[in-house]
């Protein structure tokens, strides 16, 4: 029985890990709305394969409810636009290479003004596709019929089964991003009280520079994140929650920078010192335990960012407070034995002081009043946007109204 419980518990969390991976949701929603788009195209269109229908589907069918509608709009509109210029094309000239090498160009170039944006070669692909066939007219306008099948099921689909928020993926995303920079900090404290070669010391800069393709993936997922809280009807607060994420990831992001450049300096201070120890010992435990207290205030940080509920932000930003206190009392002793080092060997007093300052420049980051303003200031832009947005909109419906009423009378 107990084996039977351990077993039902891990398929379990096996599929709750599959039901929060884009990439497994996105699969399953894509199929079954091309299949069903390609069992309705069957009924509707003259087309005895109608299979622009799935494949609208499928291009439709994106992993947030927004890039949804805005796909869709964008691929019935290129493909429209393709077949009425392979219309227009097939009453003047017949198919030729030249009258081809037409067509491809004026849908280019149309798709570029109509701003269909990825779909653009989608344009000069309807029109060939119409233009190639003996009854022009009738392909056509099947053609039209099946892509707006599939963008209609695959709207309706989103609409009625509502994709996730990827809110809480993106979050584990920047939490995984905060223990990989503690990780990485925490061997950087670990040579301040040793002789690193300079070897590993330059591996230590290494990683510091791979730490850019993993902010580059967070990116990725709080993009989706952000596009899956909008136009969502199961979320009340997407714009606190994408502002909050988007701000703690710029946080991190500076700090990867900062970590950057603190692992070149140390790599700088190892060239100099030549096989010998980096630091004296006090100075360099001093260093060491405010460099350990930064890397756990990382993840305090990350935790702070992502909590969802109130209890949790509060006990993550005490214990963020205590260990930035603590990070700094242990800077300010590190501080002091590293003037007196520099006093008395003044052709590293550079090195000294850019590692304060680097240390420095990561716990400002972190600190929580500092995180507060920068949190306001972003919800303020984004309220200016979109109260600057409303305003044109209004003034546009206004000319409008003003025109038609000068045309009418």
């Amino acid at each position: 029985m107990a084996r039977d419980g351990g077993g039902r518990d891990r398929v379990g969390g096996l599929l709750a890990r599959l039901r929060r991976d884009p990439f497994v949701v996105q699969t399953v929603r894509s199929t079954a709305a091309a299949t069903l788009s390609y069992v309705v195209a069957l009924r509707l269109s003259s087309e005895p394969v109608p299979l622009t229908a799935p494949l609208t589907a499928l291009l439709v069918v994106q992993v947030t409810l927004y890039s949804t509608l805005t796909t869709s709009l964008r691929r019935v509109n290129s493909v429209v636009v393709g077949v009425l210029i392979a219309i227009a094309f097939s009453v003047v000239v017949g198919l030729s290479w030249w009258s081809l090498a037409l067509v491809i160009l004026a849908s280019l170039l149309v798709g570029r003004l109509v701003r269909v944006e990825e779909f653009v070669p989608e344009v000069a692909i309807s029109a060939m596709l119409v233009l190639g066939v003996t009854q022009v007219s009738d392909t056509a306008w099947d053609r039209v019929l099946e892509t707006l099948i599939g963008a209609v099921v695959g709207m309706l689909f989103n609409l009625f089964l509502v994709p996730p928020v990827w809110v809480d993926t993106a979050g584990d995303s920047i939490e995984d991003l905060a223990r990989r920079m503690r990780l990485l900090l925490l061997d950087v404290a670990d040579e301040f009280t040793g002789a690193p070669p300079v070897e590993q010391a330059a591996e230590r800069l290494h990683e510091a520079r791979r730490l850019d393709n993993d902010v580059a993936d967070v990116d990725g997922a709080l993009r989706t994140a952000e596009d899956s809280l909008r136009l969502n009807p199961r979320v009340k607060e997407g714009l606190l929650h994408g502002v909050v994420l988007r701000t703690g990831l710029d946080t991190l992001e500076i700090c990867a920078v900062v970590l950057r450049v603190l692992a070149r300096t140390l790599t700088d201070l190892a060239k100099h010192r030549a096989g010998d120890a980096l630091l004296p010992d006090r100075a360099a435990l001093a260093f060491r335990e405010t460099a350990q207290y930064t890397a756990d205030a990382l993840v305090s940080f990350g935790v702070l960012v992502t909590a969802r509920d109130s209890e949790d932000a509060e006990a993550a930003e005490a214990r963020l407070a205590g260990e930035l206190r603590a990070a700094r009392v242990c800077r300010d002793d590190a501080a002091e034995r590293l003037l007196a080092l520099a006093l008395a060997d003044p052709g590293r007093w550079q090195l000294y002081g850019a590692l304060l300052a680097e240390v420095d420049r990561i716990l400002d980051e972190l600190d929580p009043e500092h995180r507060g303003r920068r949190l306001m200031e972003e919800l303020d832009r984004r309220v200016r946007e979109r109260r600057d947005r409303r305003r044109r909109l209004t003034l546009r419906d206004r000319m409008d109204t003003l025109r038609r009423s000068r045309a009418d009378g």
